[in-house]
């Protein structure tokens, strides 16, 4: 199958620094905490960090945006350059620095330094920007996004970051993405004081207000705004969708709205509906604050990601000591029981390829007039779920073959399939993986729902 699609992200990069350590005293002199034994780590930050994780999907990405030729750009390139192609725009000043200090990996305090702003577009960029497919523009008020605003309104992007000190998304952006504290700024009226947050019952209401304000005001076709641990709440301009996450986690934030941005933008681009874009957004972001947020996207270090072929993705998990999960099926009509064993099946390793069955396979295995979605809007469809990170198809009645060529190290079941033989099991055995069957919600099957939409129309 082919990779995923391409994305170029527009907007201003930073370089963020960490400096962890312990603090158990006060100084002398003030009554501040000594941070002992501090060690650096220096990532990618703004919409560096998110073109870097769109990368680090499988994604073929392009980031224009603001350098120079100091030294925090210096090591900029070289953290981004393995991973994707720059589009560098003339910067007035140094680039942005944003130094967090963390004790027991609480932050105690940040140091911004480097004030540099965009000069002017590129004959470059616009170049890159005519053709693009999908875009996200990720704007933090340093003038990447204003520079190319009139090629912007031209093709208008599919996702938008704003920042307060940003201008405002482009007519016809698909999505925009501004957190709980940029929605209630952009909403309130110039002179108008932004008001409380709202608390406990009313605040949703407050949140739906402002994002429908939001749609009429950028003139977008949806607002997402992020509300942390409780989801994100999206907007059409009415009738307000609440995405809630899957799992609450305390672990840092920060990042996580550019794992929302870019994992949306990522997802629409390869052809996903919004709210899908938006579950898929809300089930990464909740993840990537589980794993540590900013501060453990360069812990694990992995080689440049070589697409979605399932292949790839087993040797760079493998290379990393990791699980290989495989689950299978015809998934002709998706519905709450395949998704819930699917996402129970990618919780067991560190990654899920789903093996499904070919239009003629389903044919064989389930008569004239299936599968009722073909084999690309079947696959299309389950490359969109957060939990699978790779599908392969496979021809024949049964999937051993493809099993052989991917050797997962375990292999998944729904428990409808309790008390029947499974071949793969034995296959499996070979290399020392392991056949298991997961739970499955009772009365949900593709046969079962087409019946009864059959039962409808008569």
């Amino acid at each position: 199958m082919t990779g995923k699609a391409p994305l170029v992200v527009v907007g201003d990069a930073l370089l963020d620094r960490d400096l962890t350590g312990h603090a158990d005293r006060l100084a002398p002199d003030a009554p501040v905490p000594v941070v002992a034994d501090c060690a650096e780590r220096v990532r990618p930050g703004g919409a560096a960090l998110a073109a870097y994780l769109a990368a680090r999907d499988g994604r073929d990405v392009t980031l224009v945006t603001g350098l120079d030729d100091g030294p925090a750009a210096r090591e900029l390139r070289r953290l981004l350059e393995p991973w994707l192609t720059l589009v560098a725009l003339p910067l007035s000043g140094g680039l942005p620095e944003k130094t967090r200090v963390l004790a027991q990996g609480r932050p105690v305090v940040r140091l911004d330094r480097g004030s540099g702003r965009v000069r002017r577009a590129t004959a470059q960029a616009r170049a890159v920007l005519g053709p693009a497919s999908a875009v996200l523009v990720s704007d933090y008020g340093r003038g990447t996004a204003d520079a190319l605003r009139a090629e912007l309104r031209a093709r208008p992007p599919v996702v938008w970051d704003p920042h307060p000190r940003g201008g405002p998304p482009v007519p016809g952006t698909r999505l925009v993405t501004p957190s709980r504290t940029e929605a209630r700024g952009f909403a309130a009226e110039p002179g108008e004081d932004e008001g409380p947050a709202g608390h406990d019952g009313n605040e949703l209401r407050t949140v739906a207000h402002e994002a429908s304000t939001l749609v009429r005001h950028w003139r977008a076709a949806a607002v997402a705004v992020t509300l942390g641990a409780r989801g994100a709440l999206l907007s059409y301009g009415e009738h307000p969708l609440l995405v809630p996450v899957t799992a609450a986690h305390h672990g840092d934030p920060c990042g996580a709205g550019d794992r929302f941005a870019a994992t949306a933008a990522g997802l629409l681009a390869d052809g996903a509906l919004v709210g899908e874009a938006v579950e898929g957004a809300v089930t990464a972001a909740t993840a990537f604050v589980a794993a540590g947020g900013a501060g453990g996207v360069l812990d694990t270090p992995h080689p440049p990601p070589l697409g979605d072929d399932p292949a790839d993705l087993i040797a760079r998990v493998r290379a990393s000591g990791g699980t290989v999960v495989a689950a299978g099926g015809c998934f002709d009509l998706l519905h709450a029981g395949h998704v819930g064993l699917l996402q129970a099946a990618r919780r067991i390793g560190d990654c899920l390829v789903v093996c499904v069955n070919s239009d003629s396979s389903v044919r064989r295995r389930k008569g004239e007039g299936r599968p009722v979605n073909p084999l690309a809007d079947r696959v299309r469809v389950l490359s969109a779920l957060a939990c699978v990170d790779a599908v392969a198809v496979f021809d024949e009645d049964t999937p051993e073959r493809l099993l052989a060529e991917l050797r997962p190290d375990v292999w998944v079941k729904g428990g409808d399939y309790a008390g029947a033989e499974l071949p793969e099991a034995v296959l499996l055995q070979e290399w020392g993986g392991q056949a298991v069957l997961l739970p499955y919600l009772d009365g949900r099957s593709s046969t079962a729902l087409m019946a009864r939409a059959a039962e409808g129309t008569r």
